[in-house]
């Protein structure tokens, strides 16, 4: 795991990615739309799909989280309690350590927004199934709007980090790029398995809407 660190002598490196972006965006998408449709049963089958689009990028994620590139995998960026607490005082104190990767908070915010979405997919399945009573759609939209909440702080954490770090991290998931150490970047973008990835969701799309009824 690398030390965090300042970036005197900074140009342009690739730290996210092209999964790593494809996969964010994706889901993004993927989870306004689901929330738009919630309550539609004219817009259902969209929902569902979305839902499970989501579940998907999820088994994705936590399977690259693995086996992806330095800054994608979860060994690089899950910490310790202390490393959290000790991020937490230097934010408090207006001079945060600087992480090329994920910090800790943002590190916190990716494990509960992978967590929250297999709660929503396994709630609204057995919903969609009618598996359980009216409580499984309760819980169902009590995990989304936590999911919302979640997305909203770590929104917010972007924003202050930007601001605090003087670096557009919305930017750098869209480009893959940060301010960094030329040895300290990756050195491909997989942008074969992310054009994978995009097609596999748009076959799985393709077969839901041909499962519609006429």
């Amino acid at each position: 795991m690398s030390a965090p660190s300042a970036f005197p002598a900074e140009r342009q490196v690739l730290v996210w990615d092209a999964p790593v972006r494809v996969f964010h965006w994706l889901m993004v998408l993927c989870f306004t739309g689901a929330y738009l449709t919630s309550e539609s049963e004219i817009w259902r089958l969209v929902h569902v799909t979305l839902g499970y689009t989501m579940v998907g990028l999820v088994a994705f994620r936590m399977v690259w989280g693995i086996l992806g590139t330095r800054y994608a995998r979860f060994g690089e960026f899950v910490r310790s309690p202390y490393r959290v607490a000790h991020y937490l005082r230097g934010l408090a104190q207006g001079q945060p350590a600087h992480f090329l990767g994920h910090n800790p908070l943002g590190a916190l915010s990716i494990l509960a927004v992978l967590a929250l979405t297999l709660g929503i997919g396994a709630s609204g399945w057995a919903g969609y199934n009618e598996l359980a009573g009216e409580w499984v759609a309760e819980l169902h939209e009590g995990i989304a709007n936590t999911m919302l909440l979640v997305i909203g702080v770590h929104v917010a954490g972007v924003v202050l980090s930007s601001r605090m770090h003087k670096v557009n991290l919305a930017r750098a998931m869209i480009t893959g790029h940060k301010a960094g150490p030329v040895d300290e970047g990756i050195h491909s973008a997989w942008w074969s398995l992310a054009v994978l990835l995009l097609i596999a969701v748009g076959c799985f799309w393709w077969l839901q809407w041909r499962s519609v009824p006429v």
